[in-house]
């Protein structure tokens, strides 16, 4: 009997870290996809195509549903969604993250976290190039600029209870803090997006002997 309660009750533990997970990664799959379509709004040509496929699927799911299911739910997320496109504002200009990241050259920009130095710690965005990866403030200002040819790892990692990413390059290392309920993708990310960049080291290959005469 005791037994069966227990492994009634791993499994019931087992599916609720499971399903608390899938729901963390859907969040954070929204909250990834919320900015890209923001971003769309700096491109007037997408923008508007947004909009109009967005009200053509909101006018179908009115229409449809009526006239071949009876469904009254779809008909009313049909005109919220058509609704939501006649009201969405104009084109935006380009934000500053985008200009700072046209004028440093970086492909991509993602949540650093917060940068631990000494004895302060500054949220910073990380601003990911080719040849450069720098931690920037708020205003812009650089607390950071490591050469990607010197990278030498880039590593998430969870420790004491918050997720980390530890960068080591040369003979220095850096360390990002993430905290919150996302705080193991935003790692993450950061992780593989540096790694994306970093260059492979060559092996080195063992030395032959000379064949003796």
């Amino acid at each position: 009997m005791s037994t069966a309660t227990t492994t009634e009750t791993a499994l019931t533990d087992g599916l609720g870290a499971k399903l608390r997970k899938t729901v963390i990664g859907a969040g954070f799959a929204v909250v990834l996809l919320v900015p890209k379509v923001l971003s769309l709004r700096r491109d007037e040509r997408s923008w508007v195509i947004f909009r109009m496929v967005l009200g053509v699927f909101g006018a179908a799911l009115v229409i449809l549903p009526i006239g071949f299911f009876g469904s009254y739910f779809l008909a009313v997320a049909g005109l919220v969604a058509f609704v939501v496109a006649i009201l969405l504002p104009p084109p935006k200009a380009t934000s500053g993250t985008d200009d700072k990241a046209r004028e440093l050259g970086a492909l991509v920009v993602v949540d650093g976290g917060t940068f631990q130095s000494g004895s302060f710690a500054v949220p910073v965005q990380l601003f990911v190039g080719s040849q450069n990866l720098w931690a920037l403030e708020a205003d812009f200002h650089p607390l950071l600029v490591i050469p990607v040819a010197e990278l030498i790892s880039a590593h998430a990692e969870e420790m004491d209870g918050r997720w980390i990413l530890r960068l080591r390059w040369a003979d220095r290392s850096a360390i990002f803090s993430y905290s919150g309920v996302f705080a193991e993708n935003l790692a993450c990310t950061a992780e593989s997006t540096v790694q994306s960049v970093m260059h492979p080291s060559v092996p080195v290959l063992p030395r032959r002997r000379a064949a003796s005469a």
